[in-house]
């Protein structure tokens, strides 16, 4: 062990840990900060009607966003090949949707491969967030 200034030895491990966990990047956050984010990275303001359309089109692929979280994205939705349960994404309905940035953008990225056959812009995400964001129970 490390001697301690304080006696304690175990002091040094604890500090030691407690800075490492200040270096991570943090990982919650708000819908509203998520879309301010992506608004920020758009160079432009969202529009909610636009990121509805987005929802419920289909971009040259087989599905829409619609196609496994429904029209009205404030229930469950069900996946559209295995069938699997999908708890609803309007934030106001799932207060655990949008509540964590890396958990985001990991399913922006599969599911917008998965509907567009590409990432999503910064633009169309703050869109689609900025339409979950009206909805409303």
């Amino acid at each position: 062990m490390f001697p301690s200034p304080s006696g304690f030895p175990g002091i040094w491990l604890l500090a030691l840990a407690g800075s490492a966990l200040t270096l991570l990047p943090a990982q919650a956050a708000t819908p509203a900060e998520q879309l301010s984010a992506y608004t920020a990275q758009a160079g432009a303001p969202a529009q909610a009607a636009r990121g509805q359309q987005f929802f419920n089109s289909r971009h040259g692929k087989d599905w829409s966003c619609a196609s496994c979280h429904g029209a009205s994205p404030t229930a469950p939705g069900k996946h559209a090949s295995t069938g699997k349960v999908i708890a609803p994404l309007a934030p106001a309905y799932n207060p655990e949707r949008f509540a964590d940035s890396a958990k985001t953008e990991k399913w922006f990225r599969r599911n917008c491969n998965d509907v567009v056959g590409r990432e999503c812009s910064a633009s169309e995400k703050a869109d689609v967030l900025a339409w979950l964001m009206t909805l409303k129970p």
